[in-house]
């Protein structure tokens, strides 16, 4: 799936990824290929990126907004 992760100043991630897990208003949740399309709020805490190559990566936030359609998501951090 392709992810970019966009704070107000600049752009943290741009690129294909295998899986991603956000810190959700209700609870953690895992995005992989294929997923539901959804539109979800974000607390504070880590965003977790692995892709293609099994690399890991942590981000932290401060809250957001998350947008999964079609193979795209593109998360809207604080």
């Amino acid at each position: 799936m392709y992810l970019e992760i966009i704070t107000p100043d600049k752009k943290l991630f741009e690129g294909e990824a295998k899986a991603l897990t956000v810190p959700g208003s209700d609870g953690s949740m895992g995005v992989l290929n294929n997923h539901a399309p959804m539109i979800a709020s974000l607390k504070k805490g880590k965003v977790k990126v692995t892709t293609d190559k099994s690399d890991v990566t942590f981000f932290e936030v401060n809250g957001g907004v998350i947008e999964v359609l079609k193979n795209k998501v593109v998360v809207l951090a604080e």
